[in-house]
């Protein structure tokens, strides 16, 4: 499997700047926290144990209960308490990385999930699934992309695809990515698998994996990794995949990463090696690096909504028209503004919903001026 192939480089790397002197230090540790799970203490440990020995260049340290394993513990006796004994390892350097059930972030931080895609059984980052990188929808998914892209980089893909989710906002970031992308900052668009192509994703670039990152509102994201991970088990226990990821944002320096009450031991053990191989890169330095190379192209001005809230002149519709025709590629959240837009150019439109997303529908004879007029405003 090609993502075990690149967190086994990832490994093989550390492994080499121990033995050369080029880096120094104890093992790495990634720490679990195993109470609060649908399945128990024993099923977090079971999970734990797979991870530790499929794979001898981390340490997993148990935080929770005193459990017969010879794994090392941490002993605490509730959750609370457990949560406050790992950020303290974390803070203190005994461990490099975390895993667990539920976490606070703060706001501008969130997570990215990885899944296993049921067609060609390929991984897929999905940024983001818990957490909020932003308050305001565009900019969210915009923020997505580059922590999608960072995290990519930590497991040895040096140059990952990046897939839109067909989801609200969708056609405002593929313009806002494209824009940051001439602006200097490097972005390698996917493509979807369906006849249209271009980067803006189908449910069948889900179950294929199109892209090594997929693009969506947190929401979204959860419910992708849930169903993902536990289709086949009817839905009460996680089987596949890797947890819902790192926290990532800027500025943030833990790596700390999130698996569900539901997850059971597969996912535990896959979620530990994710986060062992984010902290042997150093994700936070690559998150750094990665915000700052979009800051320098321009970010923060395409953080800025569009369309900024203003008082919406009255305009008047046109005479009614039959519309045959059928203009795509206006994302939903806009598709009553480029309606008025084109009544303010006197071009009767009405806006619907196709199999592939909204339309906007004109008459035949005022389709290339229509398709015109909402190119030259941005529309599409």
């Amino acid at each position: 499997m090609r993502s075990r192939k690149l967190i086994g480089q990832v490994f093989t790397e550390l492994a080499d700047a121990l033995e050369t002197g080029r880096m120094a230090g104890p093992r790495l540790r990634v720490g679990l926290t195993t109470i609060g799970s649908e399945h128990g203490v024993d099923e977090v440990v079971r999970g734990a144990e797979l991870a530790a020995g499929a794979d001898d260049r981390f340490e997993v340290v148990l935080v929770g209960p005193q459990v017969d394993s010879k794994l090392r513990q941490e002993v605490c006796d509730c959750e609370d308490t457990a949560h406050r004994r790992m950020e303290e390892l974390i803070k203190s350097g005994e461990i490099q990385a975390a895993v667990t059930m539920h976490y606070p972030f703060p706001m501008g931080v969130a997570t990215v999930g990885r899944i296993v895609t049921p067609a060609f059984g390929k991984p897929l980052l999905v940024a983001t699934t818990t957490g909020a990188s932003a308050t305001d929808r565009v900019p969210a998914l915009i923020k997505n992309a580059i922590y999608g892209i960072a995290v990519a980089k930590s497991l040895g893909i040096d140059k990952p695809t990046v897939g839109i989710l067909n989801v609200d906002g969708a056609r405002q970031v593929e313009r806002q990515l494209k824009k940051l992308a001439d602006q200097g900052y490097e972005i390698v668009f996917g493509e979807t698998i369906r006849a249209d192509k271009g980067s803006i994703m189908r449910g069948n670039d889900l179950l294929t994996g199109s892209p090594d990152v997929m693009i969506c509102d947190t929401l979204t994201g959860n419910l992708l990794m849930k169903i993902f991970s536990s289709y086949h088990t009817g839905g009460s226990y996680e089987a596949l995949g890797y947890g819902y990821g790192p926290g990532v944002g800027p500025g943030w320096k833990q790596i700390v990463n999130i698996i569900s009450r539901a997850s059971g031991a597969p996912v535990i053990a896959g979620a530990i090696e994710f986060a062992a191989a984010c902290a042997a890169a150093n994700l936070p330095q690559l998150v750094e690096k990665e915000w700052t190379a979009a800051r320098r192209a321009g970010l923060e001005d395409l953080l800025v909504p569009e369309r900024e809230q203003e008082v919406t002149e009255e305009v008047q519709a046109p005479p009614k028209k039959p519309t045959e025709a059928e203009i795509s590629g206006v994302d939903v959240l806009e598709i009553e503004d480029a309606a008025r837009e084109l009544w303010r150019n006197k071009i009767y439109a009405e806006t619907g919903m196709g199999c592939e997303g909204p339309v906007v529908l004109v008459a035949k004879d005022d389709y290339e001026q229509a398709a015109q007029i909402l190119t030259d405003s941005g529309y599409i």
